[in-house]
This record gives C-alpha cells, structure tokens and sequence, in this order.
C-alpha cells in the first residue's frame, strides 16, 4: 500500500471532534528537532505537508494530516525544548501528555522518533517507559542515520537496540529516504 493522497486538515490545542470521529489515528512523537515534520514530509513524498524549521519548538499544537482520506498522520509538539520560555515547554508538555495519557483518544500506532546519531536519551525513554505503561503499539524510527560514520554505524545502533528493548527499530534517514518503505509497510498495515 502506499499514499496517494495527504493534506492537512486542522492543528488543535486540545479536545476536538475530529479527533473523535472514527478515522485511526498514527502519532508521532520525538524530541524538537528530530524529524517529526521531516519524516511525514518524507513519507508522503512531499516537502511542504508538514511545517518543518531548524528552530526547535516549531509545532506548538497537533497537527492532523489525512492520508489516503482513512488515516490520520498526528503530528505532535516535540520535547525537550532547549529554546522556549518555560511557560510554554510546560504547556506543550502538558498537551502531548493529555493526547496520550488522559484524553480516550486511541492511536492505531505511536512513531518514537529518535536521533541515530545520538541514540535514545533520557528524555525519550522516559516517553517510551510511558507509551509502554499505556500499552501502545509503538515503533521506534532511528532518523538521521545518514549523520552516523559508517565505521561507527553498527556499534551505535547495538547500543540503542540495547536500550530500546524488543520494540522495533527503523534506521531512516528523512533527507536521504531511507527506510521510508519499510515504516509504510508498518503505518499502513
């Protein structure tokens, strides 16, 4: 299967109908500056779907794209915001844990996007420990690979596999499409 269509519906700050209306819903989530909007755009083979910028903290609400007019692509703030004033990573933060946590909302699958060339952080284990504790079916996508010195790229991807645990884990890379193919063949099922 792959996508024919996608747009963008609405960005909302909250409880909304449409979040509501029966339409299975693929999150993604990961630390500002990660990827989120790169690997969306990456996925509906389009540059401009999704909002990106170098500025971390660039999507301040959830933004929902439709795909293939039967599935929602639900672009969520990032975390870990080094540059926004403290009012806001709280608000922010506050809004993804509602999504996930709070809200009834149920996601048909939770993308965790980390930095390859990083490797998971405390922060994003710590979302992972709480995606898991909520039972969500949660797929790891190692973006950026293409910033990992192919010397290093093995060692580095046995110590996130270590960390990460049994959850499946894609090398992607947004800018260089790799393992777009594969993460389709996982949303799309």
């Amino acid at each position: 299967m792959k996508i024919e269509s996608a747009k963008f519906i609405k960005g909302v700050l909250g409880s909304d109908n449409i979040l509501e209306d029966g339409i299975p819903q693929v999150a993604f989530i990961g630390r500002s500056n990660v990827g989120k909007s790169s690997v969306i755009n990456s996925l509906v083979n389009r540059n401009d779907l999704a909002r990106t910028s170098s500025f971390p903290g660039r999507t301040q609400q959830i933004n929902l794209f439709l795909i293939n007019n039967s599935l929602y692509f639900v672009d969520l703030p990032g975390y870990g915001y080094a540059k926004l004033p403290g009012e806001l990573k709280d608000s922010l933060r506050a809004m993804v844990n509602w999504y996930f946590f709070v809200s009834n909302y149920q996601q048909k699958k939770v993308v965790l996007i980390i930095d390859a060339s990083v490797g998971p952080t405390g922060d994003d284990l710590d979302i992972l420990h709480n995606l898991e504790d909520y039972k969500k079916d949660i797929i790891v996508v190692a973006n950026k690979t293409d910033k990992i010195k192919q010397t290093e790229y093995e060692e580095q991807f046995k110590t996130i596999k270590k960390l990460i645990g049994a959850h499946k884990i894609i090398p992607y890379s947004a800018k260089k499409k790799i393992g777009v193919e594969e993460l389709l063949g996982e949303i799309l099922l």
